[in-house]
């Protein structure tokens, strides 16, 4: 398992940006993360102390970043990427407005060391509340392997 720390070491995200929380478990092809979300903490995706549900793409994308850097060894850098497609996107509901525990799961379909595709779903509380299928890109002066 990996905590906060550890996952902020390993992806491109910075400060309250790095959603992430724990990983939980991960293999060669999945991964599970978890995070929570608070409507009295501050959170760089809430509006009006709400954390619309178009946010758990980047629940999503963050746990592929973290996937992918576990895959790639300790002895490579955080590989900055970027979002080419987001396909696939389901939402159940419109927004969290309580506390609530997100459990993020993401699993690999295809990659190579220009992109990634991966599909991802997060709960809340047991209950799911989006899933879909994102492509994330690599610029081209990356030279590691992801």
């Amino acid at each position: 398992m990996l905590e906060a720390e550890q996952i902020r070491a390993r992806i491109p995200h910075a400060g309250l940006m790095s959603l992430l929380e724990r990983v939980v478990s991960w293999d060669e092809s999945e991964i599970h993360c978890q995070a929570t979300f608070h409507p009295d903490r501050p959170h760089p995706l809430a509006i009006g102390g709400k954390l619309p549900m178009t946010a758990m793409a980047e629940y999503g994308a963050q746990a592929m970043a973290v996937h992918g850097q576990l895959l790639a060894g300790d002895s490579t850098s955080p590989r900055a990427g970027y979002l080419a497609a987001l396909g696939r996107l389901e939402l159940h509901g419109r927004e969290l407005t309580g506390p609530a525990r997100l459990d993020v799961r993401a699993r690999r379909l295809a990659g190579d060391s220009a992109g990634q595709v991966y599909q991802f779903s997060v709960n809340v509380d047991d209950r799911p509340v989006a899933d879909g299928q994102a492509t994330v890109m690599f610029s081209d002066d990356s030279s590691s392997k992801g």
